[in-house]
Order: C-alpha cells, then structure tokens, then sequence
C-alpha cells in the first residue's frame, strides 16, 4: 500500500517508516512535486495542500482515503470525493487548543487595552489613567459549538462569563449556559445583549454568508465580534460597512471571504479591527497530533474495519 504525504512530516517520517515497514511512504512538501507515475498508484494521502482539486484527485485513480491535516474541508472537491466513495477524514479537535487560546488572547487583548499601550509606546506616550475592562460578567455567544466553541468555553470558564451558543441541532454542550437552534439567531441577537461574539462555523451551504447587515445591526454598538471560522460567514462589503460605521465596537478577523489579504484592502486602513493572516490553527504540533489521529484510523482501514475518528460528512462538508 502507498501511502502519500502532502507535507514534510520532519522526524515523524522515519518514525512511520520503521513502525509500518510493509507500508510504503514518499513524502512531498506540495502536491505540485508528486510525480504522475505515484498518483497513479497510491492509495492514501496524508497532510495538507490547499492545490488539491478535482484534476489532481482525477490523477489518483487508486486513491482510497485522504486524511487530511486540517480542520476545514470546504475547498477540496466533495461531491467529486463522494462521487469517487474517496474517505475523508480531517484534523476536527487539533486545531482546536491553539484557537481556543487565540481567541482568549483577543479578547483579553481588547478589554485591556493592550493595542492603545502599545500605540502609546510607539508615540512615547505614558498614560497612566488608562483603564481596562473586567472579563468577569461579560455575556459571550458562539456561533457554532464545535470542538473549538468547546475548548475555548473550557478555558473561559475560570473568568465567570456567561456563555451561550448557535448550533444546528441547539444541543447542549458542557461549559455552555444555553444553546439555540441556527433558526432562532436573529431573536438571539436581538435579545441577548451578547458582549463579546465568536464566530467558530464552518463554510457549508448554510453558513455561507449567514451574517447580513441586519444581524450586526442587531447586535449592540459596544459588540466585539471576533472570527476565527470562515471569513466566508459576511460578505466582505458588509463586515467593510458594519465597521466604517462603527455598527459594533471592533472585530478581530484572522479569515477573509478572499485570501490572501492583498495589501490594498481596505480593511487594512480601518481603525477599529485588527486582522490576523489565518494563522489562529498554526501549531507547530499539529503534524504529530494529526498523524497520531491518521495512526488510529489507519489500524482500522488495515483491518477493513471501516473509519470511525474525524471522518467527514461529505453532504454536510464537516
């Protein structure tokens, strides 16, 4: 069996290599340097490259499984996966701890002012008056209760904040108050008087541009609205008018409708948001924990036991 990585795994490669000798592993840093004549034969992709589409999965006839190293599937080509009866399984749960703490840095980073002092260091300003907000009390929703609205619930516990969130199902979630249903958003932006609001969705055909104008003006005009899913959820001319109106207080977005960024948007040049390069999910030890996800699966592929761990709803596209 041939088993293709993506990626450059680092010392995780020989390690594969000598614990599955009867495997046969080639490891690539893009799929772009994989020759014909092995995705002609391969069996399995492992990792992550945002090239792979519909014509490079045609080049693999004898492909049977890709367990990719990321969370987010949307780009790769679902129906044609499904179509082909390809498995998918992603890294659901990783990516998780290293958003989570990101996005208690934002919010941390905005209640205390850490932007105005560093500005104030950069003009040589010592402004000692400066005041910071308490965490403590403040009402957050999630939009979305996956694995990261989880985790990040878990480490937002020790600060006694209210939390509650917009899920598909409305089930209920450890470390949440509340949960709603997707169906009722509008009422729960419009009654919850939400301080702080995370979106943590995927890209899917329900989510695609969810948010309107209306949702942002629903919310509060002090809302901090951080984004760490898919910049996919608001349409960019909107979250562009939503902040040049100061329709909420700020955003913190590390996802873009369109990526890269080019350097003459537009958000670059206004006030009150700050922007990432979707680096909320780089973790130097995402290639270990992803391929310790892969290693669990792969004993249950080996033995045609069929795949159970973080395998992808090819319809729901997560």
């Amino acid at each position: 069996m041939k088993i293709v990585s993506l990626k450059r795994l680092g010392d995780i490669e020989k390690y594969l290599i000598d614990k599955y000798p009867e495997l046969k592993f080639s490891f690539f840093n893009k799929a772009s340097e994989i020759p014909e004549h092995l995705k002609a034969t391969l069996d399995v992709l492992i990792g992550y490259d945002g090239k792979v589409d519909k014509a490079f999965l045609q080049d693999c006839p004898k492909l049977k499984w890709i367990a990719w190293y990321a969370t987010g599937v949307n780009n790769l080509p679902l129906q044609y996966i499904k179509d082909r009866n390809i498995i998918l399984t992603n890294s659901r749960g990783v990516q998780a701890k290293q958003l989570s703490e990101f996005i208690l840095a934002f919010i941390l980073d905005d209640y205390k002012k850490m932007r105005t002092s560093y500005n104030n260091q950069q003009h040589h300003i010592y402004d000692s008056k400066l005041t910071g907000k308490r965490l403590s009390g403040a009402k957050l929703l999630f939009l979305g209760t996956g694995a990261l609205a989880q985790e990040a619930a878990r480490l937002l516990q020790p600060f006694k904040v209210e939390i509650i969130g917009i899920s598909k199902s409305g089930q209920e979630k450890k470390d949440f108050n509340q949960i709603y249903k997707i169906e009722e958003l509008d009422n729960v932006l419009s009654q919850s008087e939400a301080d702080i609001i995370i979106n943590t969705l995927p890209e899917t055909k329900e989510t695609y541009h969810l948010l309107n104008k209306e949702h942002f003006e629903r919310m509060d005009n002090e809302t901090l609205f951080i984004n760490v899913g898919r910049g996919t959820i608001v349409a960019e001319e909107i979250i562009l008018e939503v902040l040049r109106n100061k329709t909420i207080r700020h955003a913190y977005l590390d996802v873009f409708e369109n990526e890269p960024l080019p350097s003459e948007h537009p958000l670059y040049d206004i006030e009150n948001v700050t922007i990432t390069a979707h680096i909320t999910g780089n973790d130097y030890n995402i290639k270990k924990d992803s391929t310790q996800i892969f290693e669990r699966n792969l004993k249950s592929f080996l033995n045609n036991e069929g795949i159970n761990e973080n395998l992808v709803d090819l319809d729901k596209g997560y």
